[in-house]
């Protein structure tokens, strides 16, 4: 994995956004880094508060201002794949899932993978805490996908 790739992309989008706010890079363990930025705007521009309980219990959703636009679609797309999914061969094939437990999410994901012209399918499941586990794959043009969407996982 080409980690210090990973870690300075994702720090370098959020002094983006909020360029005026202080990045850090924090080492914990092993491979594992926080990164954070602490921001009054964070909550309207994501759309749920931090102190209002998980994002689980707060059905966090992509907000629209996101979803209706395709370049940060991809981007978020992109966020998405690197945290949260994985590329891996099945049966000779490639294939990228993101998976996740809150059904808004899930739904927002597939939205946005069917706007970039691309046939997502999502399979659900109990996990061993009773909460649904929303497991979303591409299975066809893959490669495409991971070009387009510029999914870093190496």
């Amino acid at each position: 994995m080409n980690y210090p790739a990973i870690i300075e992309s994702i720090a370098s989008s959020i002094q983006k956004i909020l360029p005026d706010n202080k990045v850090s890079k924090i080492k914990k363990k092993d491979t594992c880094f926080d990164i954070s930025c602490y921001s009054n705007k964070w909550e309207k521009l994501l759309g749920w508060k931090a102190k209002e309980g998980s994002k689980y219990k707060q059905k966090v959703s992509i907000p629209d201002w996101v979803k209706n636009n395709k370049t940060y679609s991809k981007h978020c797309l992109k966020g998405l794949f690197e945290t949260d999914g994985s590329i891996y061969m099945d049966r000779g094939y490639k294939m990228a899932n993101f998976v996740t437990i809150i059904p808004t999410l899930a739904t927002d994901v597939l939205e946005m993978i069917t706007r970039l012209g691309f046939v997502p399918n999502m399979q659900t499941r109990k996990n061993e805490t009773g909460k649904t586990k929303h497991t979303i794959r591409i299975s066809k043009n893959t490669d495409k996908f991971i070009q387009i969407v510029d999914i870093n996982k190496s």
